[in-house]
């Protein structure tokens, strides 16, 4: 089957009633989790960004609390993890801020980890990939904001 095309999806939206289109809601976050942390984003966080980026950094708080730290082996796999959520959380918001802090925080968890990064290469090599691209997300925003999250990025250089 052929996805259709975008617009003739929101033509037919238009033609249904609102509780039928509830109903392709629920089908919706009934068939794949990232559909319902989608609409779980859109209903409860969109018109609250800090509740949003506060909820995501307590995740990340968790998740680098349960990393396994017997190996480098487990360290990393764990870390791609949580920074392929922290990609797609950020891809929920759609606003480039959101995703500067929390690529911020997670440098910060990453750089404070035991045992430090600096040991191994892969993940020293993730951590400046994330800084990279901070740096370069910052550099569209406006000046003033330009200049705090620098600095926390100065922080954040070993």
């Amino acid at each position: 089957m052929k996805a259709s095309p975008l617009v003739d999806i929101k033509k037919e939206l238009k033609t249904l009633s609102s509780n039928e289109i509830q109903e392709i809601c629920l089908k919706l976050i009934r068939f794949k989790k990232e559909n319902k942390e989608l609409l779980t984003y859109l209903l409860f966080y969109a018109h609250h960004e800090d509740d949003y980026i506060l909820s995501v950094k307590t995740y990340i708080d968790e998740a680098f609390e349960t990393i396994n730290t017997n190996s480098y082996f487990y360290i990393k796999k764990s870390v791609r993890k949580i920074l392929k959520n922290i990609k797609k959380f950020a891809r929920y918001s759609q606003k480039k801020e959101t995703e500067v802090e929390l690529l911020l925080y997670f440098c910060k968890k990453l750089k404070d980890f035991k045992p430090s990064i600096k040991n191994n290469t892969t993940l020293f090599i993730l951590y400046s990939n994330q800084l990279k691209l901070a740096k370069k997300t910052i550099a569209t925003f406006h000046e003033d904001l330009q200049y705090d999250y620098n600095l926390l990025i100065q922080e954040l250089q070993f």
